[in-house]
C-alpha cells in the first residue's frame, strides 16, 4: 500500500507537508464510497468533516441494529486514521506515548490502548496491530488526526536525534471496512481460503479476498459483535463491498450507518472519543485501567503514567459507568441526581437500546454512588427519571476466540 507522507526520515520539511496536508482537509471530505452509498439510499450527514452515510433506506436504526446482532452487517468506516510504525526501536517509541505493553504484543496480534498527555488524560484511543518484530499498524479516529500528529511528531524527532530507528507514515488510497455480526465469518470465508476458524479476536492475516486486492484483515470491530475490520486499497473499495454483500446468498450481510454503528457501541459499552473519552478524563475514570499492561505498572514510564499509577491506587473521584431507564432517553449532557436532588455527575451518551427495549446511558460519576445497582435520578429537560447504575457491557460480547 502507498504512503501518503513519511514523517520522520524526510525531515522536518516533510512533516510539515504532511501536517498541512491533514490541516487543508477542512470541509466536506469524502470516503471511496461515497457515491456506492448514495446509490444504495444512504441519507449522508457530517461526521468529524466527513459525508458518511447516518442510515439507508429500507431500514431503520434499530432494524439495522438487530440485523447486525443476528446476521451481520457491513460499514464504511474509512474515515479512521491508518498509519505505520516501523523501525528497530518502535517498541520503545510507542511505549513512551501509549499505556500498552507493545513488546508484549505477538506478531499478527493487536490490542486497544490510549494515547496520555501530561496529566494522565486521554489524547485518543487506538487499535494496535503487529504486523513482524520491526512494523506495527495502528488505527485511530480521523478526527484526532491532525492533533494525534502535532502531538506524536516532536517525541518521534527526539527519538530520532538521539539515535533511535523509528519512522511514522500515514497511508493513503486506502478505505476501511467493518464486516460486524456473528454471520460475519461465514460472508467472509466466501472471498477467502483463510482459515477463519484459526483466527481469535484481536488477531489479524494479509490474504487477497475475492481475488480483488491484498487487504489486511483483523478481527475486530465497535459492535461488541464478532466482526473484521478490513483494511483495502480504495481502488478496490467499492467491489469489495459489492462481493461481501452478495456473499452467502445476498440477504446475510446488508449495509449499515452510522445510526446503527452509535447504538451497537453503546450497548457494547464502549467509549466514543470526544464525548465519553477526551483529553481531560483518565484511563482509570474511564474504566480501561485494563488496557495499562501488566509490564507497564511496574514503572509507569510512558506519559502521565505517574499520575494514572497514583489515581489506580488512590481510586478516583469519579467513575464510567452504565444507566438503564424507560421513558425519555437521556443523552448527553443530561443530569445525574443523587435521590436527594443534589448533582452527582452527567451523562455522555445515552439511546434508546434495541436489543433490550430499554433506555441505556453511561457517564461519570461520583465514585461513591458508582456500584452497580445504586438508584439515581437523570434529568431530561424538565423531567427526572428513575434510574439506577448498571454494569456494562448492556449486551453480551459475542467476540469469537479460537
Amino acid at each position: 500500500m502507498a504512503l501518503r507522507c513519511s514523517l520522520l526520515g524526510g525531515g522536518r520539511t516533510a512533516v510539515r507537508g504532511c501536517l498541512r496536508r491533514l490541516s487543508s482537509q477542512t470541509g466536506e471530505r469524502h470516503t471511496a464510497l461515497y457515491d456506492f452509498h448514495v446509490h444504495h439510499g444512504g441519507k449522508m450527514v457530517d461526521f468529524a468533516g466527513w459525508q458518511l452515510p447516518a442510515v439507508y433506506g429500507g431500514m431503520t436504526p434499530m432494524q439495522s441494529t438487530a440485523h447486525t446482532r443476528s446476521q451481520a452487517s457491513l460499514f464504511d468506516v474509512s474515515h479512521m486514521l491508518q498509519w505505520n510504525l516501523a523501525g528497530r526501536d518502535t517498541n520503545e517509541c510507542l511505549e513512551h506515548i501509549c499505556v500498552a505493553d507493545v513488546q508484549g504484543i505477538k506478531d499478527n496480534r493487536g490490542t486497544l490502548s490510549v494515547l496520555t498527555n501530561e496529566n494522565g488524560g486521554i489524547i485518543d484511543d487506538f487499535i494496535i496491530n503487529r504486523l513482524d518484530q520491526n512494523r506495527l499498524y495502528i488505527v485511530s479516529n480521523a478526527g484526532n488526526a491532525e492533533k494525534d500528529i502535532a502531538h506524536i511528531k516532536p517525541i518521534m524527532e527526539d527519538f530520532v536525534k538521539s539515535g533511535k530507528d523509528v519512522a511514522f507514515s500515514v497511508l493513503e488510497d486506502v478505505s476501511l471496512l467493518a464486516l460486524q455480526g456473528p454471520r460475519s465469518a461465514a460472508v467472509l470465508a466466501e472471498g477467502t481460503p483463510y482459515d477463519l476458524s484459526g483466527v481469535s479476536f484481536m488477531s489479524g492475516f494479509t490474504a487477497e479476498l475475492f481475488g480483488l486486492a491484498e487487504c489486511r484483515v483483523t478481527r475486530c470491530g465497535y459492535t461488541g459483535e464478532d466482526g473484521f475490520e478490513i483494511s483495502v486499497p480504495s481502488k478496490h473499495a467499492v467491489a469489495l463491498s459489492e462481493r461481501l454483500l452478495a456473499a452467502c446468498g445476498g440477504d446475510t450481510c446488508k449495509l449499515a450507518g452510522l445510526a446503527a454503528r452509535d447504538t451497537l457501541r453503546l450497548e457494547a459499552g464502549l467509549c466514543l472519543h470526544g464525548s465519553d473519552i477526551d483529553d481531560s478524563t483518565t484511563p482509570i475514570e474511564a474504566g480501561l485501567a485494563w488496557c495499562i499492561g501488566k509490564r507497564r505498572r511496574e514503572a509507569w514510564n510512558f506519559i502521565g503514567g505517574s499520575i494514572i499509577g497514583k489515581q489506580l491506587k488512590e481510586k478516583p473521584t469519579r467513575r464510567r459507568v452504565g444507566f438503564v431507564s424507560t421513558g425519555p432517553v437521556a443523552r448527553a449532557g443530561c443530569k445525574i441526581l443523587d435521590q436527594e436532588g443534589t448533582e452527582i455527575g452527567h451523562v455522555t451518551s445515552g439511546a434508546p437500546s434495541p436489543t433490550l427495549s430499554k433506555n441505556v446511558a453511561m457517564g461519570y460519576i461520583a465514585t461513591k454512588y458508582a456500584k452497580a445497582g445504586t438508584a439515581v435520578t437523570l434529568q431530561v429537560r424538565q423531567r427526572k427519571i428513575d434510574s439506577a447504575t448498571a454494569k456494562m457491557p448492556f449486551v453480551p460480547a459475542n467476540y469469537f476466540i479460537a
